[in-house]
């Protein structure tokens, strides 16, 4: 009996690491207005002439975060700026010319240091070719390329997957929970590669247009995914077996679908470049994959951590302890779920 209580006591660790988790996640979903990313887009209308449309995080009461666009001094608005507010965001539009272009210059977003939030940054040239970055407090200006390398293509969309993955909460809570449910190396591989082959292709299959779903149901049904596998977390401790315990391969097969599709909608707001689709898209995929195994390593690592560290303490724990994540974890699940059908 202690020797099980000893080799129990690692898991239990992670569980309690899931209150942290779901609580940060929680957060998360009542703050995300100061999170959100803002958008800057510049599409190249004529030789000197572009339009810019720009996004910005709404903070409640038609006020918006103190982030503004400073392009080079080059550049002069041909169109007086129209701003409006809606669904917690400003929105505004205008045209502006630049003699000689944009390529050698410098765009910054001024205010960007002193926030919270990211911005991303797309410019759409004539000739097809797209210049994407993300700019953070610590690096709030890029200098306009004249066309992106495909090497840098890669790259830029290599780290978008990464931090898509990494910052998409509902898609870790639900890798987690499915790690807290299955049991084995091998049915872990077989779990995730299953995950990672359907989120894949309707990921694809979205991104290139090819299939076309509404992005707040899927975005309901993905928390509904999480809910059901904190559901089935509750059912194996109890000692019933269910389906997602007996086929987790299966069960994470159907579900990457939605989760893919929750991907496509995030890189549907960046776009691809028409001249490298294929780099961009792969690449994409690839930082998806890159920071779900980030994601995964780190939780083994707190688990071997933990291992070692129950050889040492034995710390007492009540017998309805075992409740609290999967609980935790299933409320954070349907608060996302309200939250997402009352703005369909």
């Amino acid at each position: 009996m202690k020797d099980r209580s000893a080799s129990s006591q690692p898991q239990r660790t992670i569980l309690r690491g899931i209150i942290f988790l779901s609580l940060l996640a929680f957060a998360s979903a009542v703050s995300a207005h100061e999170v959100r990313p803002a958008y800057l887009q510049l599409h190249q209308t004529g030789a000197e002439t572009y339009d810019v449309f720009w996004k910005v995080p709404g903070r409640g009461d038609n006020l918006r975060l103190s982030l503004y666009v400073e392009l080079p001094q080059n550049c002069t608005n041909a169109s007086q700026p129209r701003g409006v507010f809606g669904d917690n965001t400003f929105v505004e539009e205008w045209s502006v010319k630049c003699a000689g272009g944009l390529t050698g210059g410098t765009i910054q977003i001024a205010g960007l240091n002193a926030s919270m939030t990211d911005v991303l940054v797309r410019l759409e040239r004539m000739d097809g070719t797209t210049q994407v970055t993300r700019l953070t407090r610590a690096a709030a200006s890029f200098t306009v390329e004249a066309a992106p390398r495909v090497t840098q293509v890669a790259a830029t969309y290599l780290r978008l997957g990464v931090e898509h993955i990494l910052t998409g909460w509902d898609h870790l809570l639900y890798i987690l929970a499915m790690l807290l449910l299955v049991r084995g190396w091998r049915r872990v591989v077989l779990t995730m590669s299953a995950f990672t082959l359907t989120h894949s292709l309707t990921l694809t299959a979205a991104a290139l247009g090819w299939v076309h779903v509404p992005q707040r149901p899927v975005e309901a049904c993905i928390a509904l995914s999480i809910l059901f596998v904190a559901s089935e977390i509750v059912r194996a401790r109890k000692g019933q077996s269910g389906l997602t315990e007996r086929w987790p391969w299966a069960i994470s097969f159907t579900f990457g679908l939605l989760h893919g599709f929750g991907f496509a909608g995030a890189l549907s707001e960046v776009g691809l470049p028409q001249k490298a689709i294929p780099v961009a898209l792969l690449f994409f995929n690839a930082g998806v994959e890159v920071g779900q195994m980030i994601f995964i390593a780190s939780m083994f690592a707190i688990a071997m951590m933990a291992r070692r560290a129950a050889r040492k303490i034995t710390l007492p724990h009540p017998v309805w302890a075992w409740r609290i994540p999967p609980y935790a974890i299933g409320g954070v699940a349907a608060f996302w779920f309200l939250q997402r059908i009352s703005v369909m």
